[in-house]
């Protein structure tokens, strides 16, 4: 069978080094930027870039030392790839310690996207933290996600774009603990594992990495939803898009170091799934919370 892959493949520093210039937004006006494009992209624009893009946006209007502590963004119509994707800021409030951002992400004049940011200065205050992290096999115990998708493209004979979009270079370096959706077709409690960290270090700007988390979340969040019921949209099983994406940071993290993403799904109904995550660093604290709503309909 003939190879559908590139015969040479992007170091890791290079797919970083292409994300991090993805994230980059390139300021138009006091309160517009335009986002970088996916490089080869074709298709439909993945959530996750626009989400992260739409927050590059938002900390970019925003001073006084505040960060990122929150943000709720709505999917209104998919983005595309090899279009221009325009952000749009407005200052809805700057206070002494919080500061709020609204920004709609639009292509060819058509909003795609409606995002809406909280800021804080950082300060003391009461603390608890009661979520332990699930014990779970850490990073350096688990083989890494492209070696298991390579071999699930070739057991399930994939071929042609299909294969294509398994095996593309990530600049996500992924190791799954459980078996995810694609991974075979017995239903089993929605729950689903799995660490993550960019492939190559990062420079030290914590709104990088907050943008580089909120990208990632995007991965295997909506596949949670489809585990009770044996189906993949890898096998043309199912039809879903993300409706919504909701992100809470507790303390500051690097995307660049293991950070545990545990998902479930407590309900799925009415061509919707309902999906949580929980984002965990090496030293087991909570770091970020996350939820999710998404169209989930089977395939006919």
């Amino acid at each position: 069978m003939m190879s559908d892959e590139p015969t040479s493949q992007p170091t890791p520093q290079q797919l970083v080094g292409d994300l991090v210039e993805l994230l980059t937004v390139e300021r138009t006006g006091p309160d517009s930027f335009v986002g970088a494009q996916q490089k080869n992209g074709v298709g439909r624009m993945f959530g996750g870039q626009v989400i992260a893009q739409a927050l590059q946006a938002a900390q970019a209007t925003v001073e006084d030392g505040k960060e990122a502590h929150s943000l709720h963004a709505y999917f209104l119509r998919s983005g595309k790839e090899g279009v221009p994707t325009h952000y749009s800021t407005a200052r809805d409030f700057d206070g002494r310690s919080f500061a709020n951002r609204r920004v709609v992400a639009a292509q060819d004049g058509a909003a795609i996207l409606n995002l809406t940011a909280s800021f804080q200065a950082p300060e003391p205050g009461l603390e608890h933290d009661d979520a332990p992290m699930p014990d779970v096999p850490g990073p350096d115990e688990l083989r890494c996600d492209t070696e298991l998708r390579r071999e699930y493209a070739d057991k399930a004979g994939l071929t042609g774009a299909v294969r294509a979009l398994m095996l593309r270079p990530r600049p996500i370096e992924m190791r799954t603990c459980d078996r995810l959706h694609w991974m075979n077709s017995e239903p089993r409690p929605p729950k689903a594992h799995g660490w993550f960290r960019a492939a190559a270090p990062l420079p030290d700007d914590p709104a990088l990495h907050r943008a580089v988390i909120v990208y990632a979340s995007d991965f295997t969040l909506l596949g949670t939803s489809a585990l009770p019921h044996g189906l993949s949209w890898m096998r043309g099983e199912l039809v879903g898009a993300s409706l919504d994406h909701a992100i809470w940071f507790h303390r500051p993290a690097r995307a660049d170091e293991w950070l545990l993403y545990a998902t479930d799904s407590p309900w799925t109904g009415g061509g919707r799934g309902f999906n949580r995550g929980r984002i965990f660093n090496l030293e087991g604290q909570l770091v970020a919370s996350v939820t999710q709503e998404g169209m989930l309909r089977r395939r006919t």
